[in-house]
Formats: structure tokens, C-alpha cells, sequence
């Protein structure tokens, strides 16, 4: 059995009341319902994939001169000039 930390953490009235039914009616403890939650969503979280952004490059050859050294609000701005803000 590896070492344990005394933690503290805050839980709604009632969702600790339910978890404490449910130790009563299972034999265990409150601290073993939450020791089990939370090895379920750690491995849950642990086998989701993780997130890559597609490649959505494409073969167009950067900005035009005039954007070339601009900042992006100029950038910005002259792509919703038109837009009638």
C-alpha cells in the first residue's frame, strides 16, 4: 500500500450524503468512493485521445507585400473594412 496525503475538499451536502449511503450499503468508506472516482476519470482521461489540429496549411505564398510587416489589428482591420462595422 503506497503513502496517503490528509487532504480536504469541499462536497455538496447532498452528493456526500448520497455517498455516504452508499458506503453504509457497500461496506467501505467515503474515502474509498472518492479514491475509486477518481482513478476512473484519470484513466478515463488517460486513454482519450488527445487533440491535433489538422493540417490546414495551404501552398499560397504568405502575405501579400503591403501585409508583410503589418500587425495583426492592421491585418484585422483591413479584412473586415468592408463589413460595415
Amino acid at each position: 500500500m503506497g503513502t496517503h496525503m490528509k487532504t480536504t475538499i469541499d462536497i455538496s451536502d447532498g452528493l456526500l450524503r448520497q455517498a455516504k449511503d452508499i458506503a453504509r450499503r457497500e461496506g467501505t468508506t467515503v474515502r474509498a468512493l472518492v479514491e475509486s472516482g477518481l482513478r476512473a476519470v484519470i484513466k478515463e482521461r488517460r486513454t482519450q485521445p488527445t487533440f491535433t489540429l489538422r493540417e490546414a496549411s495551404f501552398g499560397g505564398r504568405g502575405l501579400t507585400s503591403e501585409f508583410r510587416h503589418a500587425r495583426w489589428n492592421e491585418i484585422r482591420d483591413a479584412a473586415y473594412e468592408d463589413q460595415g462595422t
